[in-house]
């Protein structure tokens, strides 16, 4: 673990004057109060030195004016989910919690947006947005928990962008506070806007590094009229890849393609007995969606393609009961895993879709070399891999090889012309491993932007910059 300084409590003067902002009531700094706030879902730690509950941009602004005039730092928080330690306040500090920014400002479905504050959990809009037919594509894996703050900060993923693309993709325009205080608007609430720097993009997946986001206005689409759904099983992993492959070359861009090993499977089953193939090396739950009579041909085109590619079992749902069955199995595995073992390391690469099936040997040998064991899933038809590790932490020799194992998972990434994250961010989990896919020329050219922006680097320091 990294090693983090003692916490050093806010000087009473300035406790004073931030409290006079947000109420006593909305201002955190006993002990136990705190070590709520101290981690993610990582597996580091630091205790902040306040907590504080803004309700409005003009809050935030007053907070960070104090900041940075005392040289405080600020970590945005929203409800905790990331997985690099984004939200953790490794310099202490004061961390920033959204949960009482949480309102739907505007639904407009004929113009194609909503207005959110960033402690908006992205599936209530999902919910807010049903009724009227529409639905906001980015769907992370804690969509039931995550905020929309935390997503456009991570630049969140999820199974879905394959077809409909990441948050980066549906952020039409936000409201953010500088370090300095000063509230900036960037975009607008029209699909098609090149205004000047398209500084949204900027600062979506900028980890709260270079500004607090306190509004987002979000594009949102039509929801598909019917969805079809596969659980499709293989013997060999080259022949699932090759069946990625040559679905999306006859012009089919499904939904989503998940990808799982067998250790994965069997985990699964072992925990939910839903009929998975445990000898299958791999297995694909494959969906699409759009017009009824369009999904019936893409179907039928989609699994010519898997019995060419030497599909052991195909499995389609035949209803929404059936089809929520099947998605069980792909949602179910992160909690399944953190049954193995006290703690679960889930990681995050992305390599070349051709290479899926190699790197997730690799990630096997590499797990086997170091006495560990690994399953894998796969966001297949982009590329995005998630190899996840049981270990316990607790156990010092067993945690450090679970460090050096990674090491090397990154690196086999990196050999295949991969990167570091497809989803989940670097932060202060991965932030070391950046020389693997960046040159130092375009690693300072990211330090120069942070500086200018934010010059005492109070804005989530320690973090990938």
């Amino acid at each position: 673990m990294t090693k983090i300084k003692d916490r050093n409590p806010i000087p009473a003067a300035i406790r004073e004057q931030l409290i006079e902002i947000v109420t006593p009531k909305r201002y955190l700094d006993q002990v136990e109060e705190l070590a709520c706030y101290a981690y993610d879902a990582f597996w580091e730690e630091a205790m902040p030195d306040a907590v504080i509950f803004p309700k409005t941009a003009e809050e935030v602004s007053r907070i960070l004016k104090i900041a940075s005039l005392h040289k405080i730092p600020i970590t945005g928080r929203g409800a905790g989910t990331s997985l690099c330690s984004a939200s953790v306040p490794v310099k202490h500090g004061i961390v920033l919690c959204f949960s009482k920014m949480d309102k739907i400002i505007e639904v407009n479905t004929r113009d194609r947006y909503i207005i959110v504050q960033p402690g908006v959990i992205n599936g209530d809009v999902q919910k807010a947005l049903a009724p009227f037919g529409f639905f906001y594509p980015p769907d992370p894996g804690s969509m039931n928990i995550a905020t929309i703050g935390g997503n456009i900060a991570q630049n969140a993923g999820g199974p879905r962008c394959l077809k409909y693309g990441v948050t980066m993709d549906y952020v039409l325009g936000m409201e953010v506070v500088l370090a300095s205080g000063e509230i900036v608007t960037f975009g607008s609430r029209n699909v098609k806007d090149v205004t000047g720097y398209k500084l949204s993009s900027l600062f979506c997946g900028s980890e709260g590094t270079l500004g607090i986001i306190t509004r987002a206005i979000l594009k949102v689409v039509p929801l598909p009229e019917t969805a079809k759904t596969l659980m499709v099983t293989f013997k060999d992993l080259d022949d699932s890849a090759n069946a990625v492959s040559d679905i999306i070359g006859s012009g089919i861009l499904p939904a989503a393609m998940e990808l799982m090993d067998k250790f994965t499977l069997n985990a699964i089953e072992d925990s939910f007995g839903l009929g998975l193939d445990r000898e299958a090396e791999g297995s694909l739950l494959i969906e699409i969606d759009g017009i009824k009579e369009a999904c019936e041909q893409e179907m039928g085109k989609i699994i010519e393609k898997l019995k060419a590619n030497n599909a052991v079992h195909i499995q389609e749902s035949a209803n929404d009961a059936d089809r929520e069955r099947l998605w069980t199995a792909r949602r179910s595995a992160y909690g399944v895993f953190a049954k193995l073992a006290p703690d679960i390391v889930s990681e995050d690469v992305t390599v070349p879709v051709s290479q899926v099936p190699e790197m997730t040997r690799r990630i096997k040998q590499i797990a086997k070399a170091y006495g560990l064991t690994a399953g894998v899933l796969a966001h297949a038809g982009d590329g995005n891999m998630h190899p996840m590790i049981p270990a316990d932490r607790s156990n010092e020799e067993e945690w450090t090889r679970v460090e050096k194992a990674f090491d090397e998972i990154f690196a086999a990434a990196a050999d295949l012309g991969g990167t570091l994250s497809g989803e989940h961010g670097i932060g202060l989990a991965k932030a070391r491993y950046l020389p693997l896919v960046m040159n130092q020329d375009s690693i300072n050219l990211m330090t120069r932007i942070k500086q200018a922006i934010d010059p005492d680097n109070i804005l989530n320091p320690g973090k990938f910059v």
